[in-house]
């Protein structure tokens, strides 16, 4: 299941790369530049959601193990 962060970094990720495709047939620069920015944001963010899941797991691993 993902978290929020991996949720929402998947979401920019794809807008990045939609509004990539757009900037480039409509040739707008600019618009190419934000989507890359988009992508760029949204792995970050999704990096970060995927490094949550992974501590929460070892969290709760500590738990089971402290309880015995």
């Amino acid at each position: 299941m993902w978290n929020k962060n991996e949720r929402d970094g998947n979401v920019d990720q794809a807008k990045g790369k939609v509004k990539q495709a757009v900037g480039d047939l409509a040739g707008n620069d600019k618009l190419k530049a934000e989507g890359k920015v988009d992508e760029t944001v949204g792995k970050a963010k999704t990096a970060v959601g995927g490094t949550q899941k992974k501590v929460g797991a070892a969290i709760e691993n500590l738990g089971k193990v402290v309880k015995r």
